[in-house]
């Protein structure tokens, strides 16, 4: 399989290899994998990669075939300039992904940017999402639609990284070890959860100019084209079931109803706060974990569950 390459053991994810896989879009997606049994999904958000799981991925893997995917223009993933940083397309990314990978159905759970990619892909993809869960986040287009002084504030790099080229970039390229260290210290409300060694791991892929210039094009997708393909489906519900995981000591807990946010935009919904601020899996593994375990592997009756 020419278009798979092996890149070796993976150094965050106990028992899980690393690949870089060429899509036929002309994108290279890095994933990890481990595991076997029903396929799942895992998609990091701003500014981890695949490595944000390892304290839960190799547990999961015991259950479940999991794929630990950097998104297009994080981590060890392919940096298109000029590119398209839509959710759609980074959803696209990662369909063709589990495809490539044998993968025709699947359970994605998504943190932050990867829980807006999966919120996309069940939209676009809604036969292959067989269960979404998102963590620590409201719908992009209803944190939008109620922005405030409050989450302005709070939220700032929402509407800093979206500024034209190459503004933030320039700003955040003089000193990105301060950018990174300042916005997971802000995020997180449990110190230590990112160990030195992640985030030295998170620091050498934000140190690449081209990393940086992919974040910003991603948030200005947000603000842009995934709003209006957002108002182009406000009718649209998610099929699949939805759990929504978000930290209590966070800003999206704080400012938003999430369970009411989400039913908005789905069908089936259900979820709670975790004592915790906005990385879950990384502030809270074991209770995130638990979460996960029975969401996914819950039955729903009268729902196709064939892989």
């Amino acid at each position: 399989m020419s278009d798979i390459t092996e890149c070796g053991a993976s150094p965050f994810l106990a028992g899980f290899r690393l690949v870089d896989v060429a899509l036929e879009n002309g994108i290279r997606i890095r994933a990890a994998l481990g595991g076997s049994g029903p396929p799942l999904l895992l998609l990091h958000g701003h500014p981890q990669t695949h490595a944000t799981w390892h304290k839960i991925a190799p547990a999961l893997a015991e259950h479940y075939s999991v794929v630990a995917a950097d998104l297009r223009g994080y981590g060890d993933s392919a940096k298109p300039d000029p590119g398209d940083y839509s959710k759609r397309a980074m959803a696209a990314d990662q369909v063709a992904l589990m495809r490539r990978l044998g993968h025709q159905q699947f359970r994605v759970v998504g943190h932050d940017r990867g829980g807006r990619v999966a919120h996309r892909m069940a939209l676009d993809f809604p036969i292959l999402v067989q269960k979404l869960c998102v963590i620590d986040i409201a719908p992009t287009a209803t944190m939008y639609a109620r922005t405030d002084k409050t989450f302005a504030t709070r939220y700032f790099w929402w509407f800093f990284l979206i500024q034209p080229a190459p503004l933030p970039e320039r700003m955040i390229g003089a000193d990105p070890e301060f950018f990174l260290r300042h916005h997971i210290n802000g995020q997180s409300k449990t110190p230590g959860a990112t160990g030195p060694a992640l985030f030295a791991e998170y620091l050498r892929c934000y140190r690449d100019p081209a990393t940086i210039h992919a974040i910003c094009e991603d948030y200005r997708a947000a603000a842009g084209i995934d709003l209006e393909h957002d108002a182009a489906d406000a009718e649209a519900r998610i099929q699949a079931p939805v759990l929504a995981l978000w930290g209590a000591k966070g800003v999206v807990g704080a400012l938003y109803d999430v369970l009411q946010t989400w039913r908005e935009k789905a069908v089936d919904v259900r979820g709670r706060a975790l004592p915790c601020g906005h990385t879950l899996q990384e502030e809270l593994p074991e209770e995130t974990l638990a979460e996960l375990l029975a969401f996914l592997g819950e039955k729903k009756e009268g729902r196709d569950e064939t892989l």
